[in-house]
């Protein structure tokens, strides 16, 4: 298992992981979920139609990540 695809999954973890707190923080409303939800089931389901799209998806879920915390964080997550 290389380093590709453990970043993959730590991507999609990430996304689920952010979806619920947003959720749950009340960050995130049905809408945006729902927006995310449809965001990711384009990118899993029509990259596979591109080509080179599937090897794209990780990628595809990591800016979802990226969107996902300017929103529910309201800008970067400081790490110091």
């Amino acid at each position: 298992m290389g380093s590709i695809t453990v970043a993959a999954w730590i991507a999609q973890a990430a996304f689920w992981l952010l979806l619920i707190y947003g959720w749950a923080c009340d960050e995130l409303h049905a809408i945006g979920i729902g927006v995310f939800l449809g965001l990711w089931i384009a990118a899993r389901f029509g990259l596979p139609l591109v080509p080179y799209g599937p090897g794209l998806f990780s990628t595809a879920v990591a800016i979802l990540d990226i969107a996902l915390v300017f929103l529910i964080f309201k800008g970067d997550v400081p790490l110091t």
